[in-house]
């Protein structure tokens, strides 16, 4: 309709579009404080949870693929609507439940919405801010992002011991947001198609960009291959090894990691590229070192300050990285080399995660994640030297 393309006059459809944004987010990690729940449920153990945060990651990896471009084509608000479905359809896989595949299904297609959303969400949230307020519709997108994850692990776990069925009720929910979600869609400007033709956002690296994105690897592999660690294992680990059994408690633990990534973002977003890579690989290395002396000494507060630090770490290392690539690449290729770095990233979310759950069977969990973070630790400090080629300003 004529009214769709108008350009926006308030801040009402950025913050609409937000809300969109932020609620499929929460999706993703809806699961992440049930696991322990799901495991008395469907008699798994930590290796199949690592897997399912694998198959999530997965589709993350392919919706980007797939839908990356899509929307430069046929509009934003109809990819933003498919996400909602294919988020829809997860929650529903969870509620009804009764079989492995089935919240292996749900994984699956929670990861698509969420390659869906970060490939159109961020663009979509900027392009419905009033002229003049690129900045905070920046800060904005990245709470939504950031933030929504965050409170999806919050949600399931604070409402879980509270409600008569903790694996259905927090999906329950879930649904009646997104449900609400798709109302606001409405109010949600469009933006007109820029190109014809539909193809898939294939992941490339020009030449004038691969120094940076050298440089940039360390710090998104080491801090999402921390986030995937936590959101896999970490459930695990509270409830058996540090005496944190609630959901409601390990909801709060881990949803800190994604707040106070987001929160490190807005707050610092003024500093330096190579200023800010520099602190969050110092961050990571630190807190994998905290991360392995709360784990020998069985130290739940300062589990909690490593997931703090992680997430300060992760939150400057990926948007330094985010920044840095950007600008040195030229505009025609910038989907193509911020596919390359979220594939990365998502990658590093799987691989390490499967990998500490298959070691844990012989070596135990514990012993696992010490290993995991070291190895880290390790690459996020080899990845500072790689910072200098980085500009400063």
């Amino acid at each position: 309709m004529k009214s769709d393309v108008k350009e926006p006059t308030t801040l009402v459809p950025m913050f609409l579009a937000a809300y969109v944004f932020a609620v499929v987010m929460m999706g993703t990690t809806l699961p992440t404080p049930l696991y322990p729940r799901f495991q008395l449920e469907y008699g798994f153990g930590a290796a199949i949870t690592t897997i399912l945060f694998a198959v999530y990651a997965a589709g993350v990896i392919a919706g980007l693929i797939i839908f990356g471009r899509m929307s430069d084509s046929v509009g934003r608000k109809p990819i933003l609507l498919l996400g909602l479905v294919l988020s829809a359809v997860s929650a529903v896989a969870f509620l009804v439940g009764g079989a492995l595949w089935i919240l292996y299904l749900g994984r699956i297609l929670s990861g698509l919405a969420a390659g869906v959303f970060t490939a159109t969400g961020t663009v979509t949230v900027i392009g419905n801010a009033p002229r003049g307020r690129l900045g905070l519709a920046s800060t904005v997108a990245t709470a939504a992002n950031m933030g929504g994850l965050g409170l999806g692990i919050l949600m399931a776990g604070t409402i879980a011991p509270v409600v008569p069925d903790p694996l259905f009720d927090p999906f329950l929910i879930h649904l009646v947001l997104l449900v609400i979600a798709g109302f606001a869609l409405y109010w949600v400007h469009e933006t007109p198609p820029t190109r014809k033709g539909i193809s898939l956002q294939l992941p490339g690296l020009p030449e004038e960009s691969r120094a940076v994105f050298l440089a940039a690897v360390p710090g998104a592999v080491a801090g999402f291959s921390l986030a995937g660690v936590y959101s896999a294992v970490a459930p695990n680990l509270l409830t058996t090894d540090l005496g944190a059994s609630s959901s409601a408690v390990i909801g709060i633990v881990l949803a800190l990691f994604f707040l106070v990534s987001a929160a490190a973002q807005i707050v610092f977003r003024s500093l330096p590229d190579r200023t800010l890579m520099v602190v969050g690989l110092i961050g990571i290395v630190v807190s994998s070192l905290m991360l392995i002396g709360a784990l020998l000494a069985t130290n739940l507060p300062l589990f909690i300050a490593a997931i703090v630090v992680t997430g300060f770490g992760q939150g400057l290392a990926f948007m330094a990285g985010m920044r840095a690539l950007t600008a040195v690449t030229p505009p025609e290729q910038r989907a193509n080399v911020t596919t390359s770095y979220f594939v990365v990233g998502y990658l590093s979310i799987s691989i390490p995660s499967i990998a500490t759950g298959l070691i844990a069977h012989p070596l135990g969990l514990v012993t696992a994640t010490v290993i995991a973070a070291a190895v880290f630790a390790a690459l996020a400090f080899l990845g500072l030297p790689l910072t200098k080629r980085v500009r400063t300003a």
